[in-house]
């Protein structure tokens, strides 16, 4: 069967971390009942959508769009597109693109006036994915703040 996007649903969880676990490893691992609500809690948004793709029934590939409203722009939304992630035994296949695709479509069905977003520096292979899907790394600057500490 060929590969297919859809929205993440709540039997995605276990997929859903083992990509995240891929993308962020450092991360500390959640306990189960808190995955379980941060989970629910983010498929319950209408505007976060967290997007998979899924082959043979299992998920290769996966991102987040976040939809902000916005003020400017003609009140046209912002969007964000976060944690992009193909699992390693499965990159290069065209799985990121597919995910990646489907948001930026989505963005534009809601009159998004921009899609962000941010990737590590590192990450050239990535970036070259990104500018072939249109997104134009010298355009604009990104700045991240996180918490002290």
């Amino acid at each position: 069967m060929p590969p297919l996007v859809r929205r993440a649903e709540a039997r995605d969880l276990a997929g859903v971390l083992a990509l995240y676990r891929e993308l962020r490893p450092q991360d500390p691992e959640l306990a189960p009942e808190a995955a379980e609500a941060a989970f629910q809690q983010l498929l319950a948004r209408e505007d976060v959508h967290l997007l998979v793709c899924v082959l043979d029934g299992q998920l290769v590939a996966t991102c987040m769009l976040a939809l902000i409203p916005n003020l400017a722009s003609g009140a046209r939304p912002l969007a964000l597109i976060e944690h992009v992630v193909t699992l390693s035994a499965q990159r290069g296949r065209g799985y990121a693109r597919l995910v990646l695709q489907a948001a930026l479509e989505l963005a534009w069905s809601q009159h998004c006036c921009k899609v962000m977003l941010l990737s590590g520096v590192q990450r050239t292979e990535a970036h070259r994915l990104y500018a072939a899907l249109g997104f134009v790394g010298d355009t604009e600057r990104g700045f991240v703040a996180k918490p002290p500490g």
